[in-house]
């Protein structure tokens, strides 16, 4: 069964005719041709393709897309608004990738830990839960990143390219 559905995707607005069962990340890459989100495991363990969901982190292989009519989303193409986010910097500088299929999805993801932070989130290694200033240490950052996976291990250069811009 197919149904036509709006969403924002970086700002722009789409609407778009999808079969109920396609994921948001299928719309994207294959309907709208946004390839900045990647299909890596497909089953929401690798991180590759995650997106910014009305503000939020989500993985997108694991969405259907008919379950976010109206939403605006955001893929690390979005975040730049002209020049390059600051994660986004902070990434090259850092180099803070090797083969560069991981990146969008970290930069996403590292994009919403920081709001996820800001307001106050615990996570699992958070010293005080119930504190409204989270401290982005590099043990803080590494837990909250741990669902996206690099498979050429720049992990050492990932938390530092965060931590430099958590810490600004």
């Amino acid at each position: 069964m197919d149904l036509e559905i709006e969403l924002r995707v970086d700002g722009t607005e789409h609407r778009l005719t999808v079969d109920t069962r396609t994921t948001l990340l299928d719309a994207l890459r294959e309907r709208l041709g946004n390839t900045s989100p990647k299909k890596g495991c497909d089953h929401g363990q690798c991180g590759a393709c995650t997106l910014l969901l009305d503000g939020r982190r989500i993985l997108g292989c694991l969405a259907l897309a008919v379950a976010h009519q109206g939403a605006d989303i955001v893929t690390a193409a979005g975040l730049a608004d002209g020049e390059l986010h600051p994660l986004q910097r902070s990434f090259i500088a850092h180099d803070a990738f090797q083969c560069g299929y991981c990146t969008p999805g970290q930069i996403v993801s590292a994009a919403g830990m920081l709001q996820e932070a800001g307001e106050g989130w615990p996570s699992a290694v958070s010293k005080d839960p119930g504190a409204t200033d989270v401290v982005l240490d590099d043990e803080e950052i590494a837990e909250r990143m741990s669902g996206n996976l690099c498979r050429c291990a720049a992990y050492a250069n990932i938390v530092p390219a965060i931590a430099e811009v958590a810490h600004r």
